[in-house]
């Protein structure tokens, strides 16, 4: 199933919600699934920069990331890099 822009703007929106929530309730570190939430959020909503300081939030809380995470940042990176550079490599 495919989302919309607005659709996946929406998941990185509730995601800064998140984080701004937990950080107004005093709450220090994240579990490791609220991360992984939230940056495969901004991977759907292409919000590459959101998604790799989420990555070195995550890193900087000693919450170790697994796999999730980090194919999550490639992607949301990755589909940005398209948009920006042309493929001019074979």
């Amino acid at each position: 199933m495919e989302m919309s822009t607005n659709g996946s703007k929406r998941f990185v929106f509730l995601a800064q919600d998140l984080l701004g929530v937990m950080e107004a309730a005093g709450r220090t570190t994240m579990s490791a699934s609220a991360f992984n939430a939230a940056i495969s959020a901004c991977e759907k909503g292409g919000q590459w920069l959101l998604a790799l300081h989420l990555l070195d939030c995550m890193l900087n809380s000693n919450v170790q990331p697994g796999i999730v995470p980090y194919n999550a940042a490639i992607s949301a990176c990755e589909s940005q890099c398209t948009k920006c550079f042309p493929s001019s490599l074979p």
